[in-house]
């Protein structure tokens, strides 16, 4: 019996139609109490503490399903904004991995590597378990084929869509995850119904093309998220989003006004590497 035969005797028999289940999202096993030590951690940077309202770190990462158990890739990981969370999180089970641009690229990238390093070696009961590796940005290695359970990326899309890196980018993310791993991605999002050309160098992008991106490397869209939606945000500054807080480009011109409006809206987008 062929098997559509084979479902509609089934939902024959039961007198209701067979629904397929859709994919299980993934699960996280880190508690609320545990975010909340983290969080309320002396160890963070004050200014990075102040960010919570805007980055919703709790329920970004439990929509992404992390877990204490495992190797979790984090790429460019700026001023270890959640290097402050994760490296705890993962130090007694799992394995944190903070994956920078490779400091011979440029005076920038040095000085961004060695300012990351120093804040892992001067505190090694929070980062002493932190692997760094560095990643070439048109040819991306971000570690052995297969060893990673998640890799997660904040407000970095962008960058690597201005400098043309996004495909080998997206590619080294699917290389580096375990088949059933997860890439979680937020990035600043663009208006509806406007290109990448139409936001270059803006700092956002269309949210469908970062979908595409993603399903191009071979990863299926598994879920999105508002958790870190933002309606204030108008996006038509001639400045881009850097008008925005925290970098508030502009300086005290309009301040108040911009610190209003807050950070800038952003897709929360979870995508699974198939194969499990």
């Amino acid at each position: 019996m062929k098997p559509t035969l084979i479902a509609f005797s089934l939902a024959a028999l039961l007198g209701s139609t067979v629904a397929i289940a859709a994919p299980t999202a993934p699960t996280s096993n880190i508690s609320h109490e545990q975010f909340a030590t983290v969080l309320s951690g002396d160890w963070r940077v004050p200014q990075n503490a102040a960010r919570d309202q805007y980055r919703h770190p709790e329920q970004t990462l439990k929509f992404f399903g992390v877990r204490s158990d495992q190797t979790v890739i984090e790429i460019t990981p700026g001023n270890g904004w959640y290097s402050e969370l994760l490296a705890p999180l993962l130090k007694d089970k799992g394995h944190y991995v903070a994956a920078i641009v490779d400091p011979s690229v440029s005076d920038y990238a040095k000085k961004s590597a060695d300012n990351l390093k120093q804040k892992y070696a001067a505190d090694p009961a929070h980062y002493g378990k932190v692997e760094v590796v560095e990643y070439a940005p048109k040819t991306p290695v971000f570690g052995k084929p297969a060893s990673a359970d998640t890799v997660l990326t904040f407000r970095n899309a962008h960058n690597w869509v201005d400098a043309g890196n996004e495909a080998a980018t997206f590619k080294a993310f699917y290389d580096v995850l375990k088949p059933g791993g997860t890439l979680g991605v937020v990035d600043h999002r663009a208006k509806p119904g406007t290109t990448a050309k139409d936001n270059e160098k803006n700092g956002y992008l269309p949210t469908d093309y970062v979908v595409k991106l993603a399903q191009a490397a071979g990863f299926k869209l598994a879920g999105e998220s508002e958790v870190n939606a933002n309606p204030k945000d108008t996006k038509d500054y001639p400045d881009g989003v850097w008008t925005l807080p925290p970098v508030l480009i502009k300086g005290e011109q309009d301040k108040a006004k911009y610190l209003a409006v807050g950070e800038s809206d952003r897709m929360t987008l979870r995508f699974i590497k198939p194969g499990k």
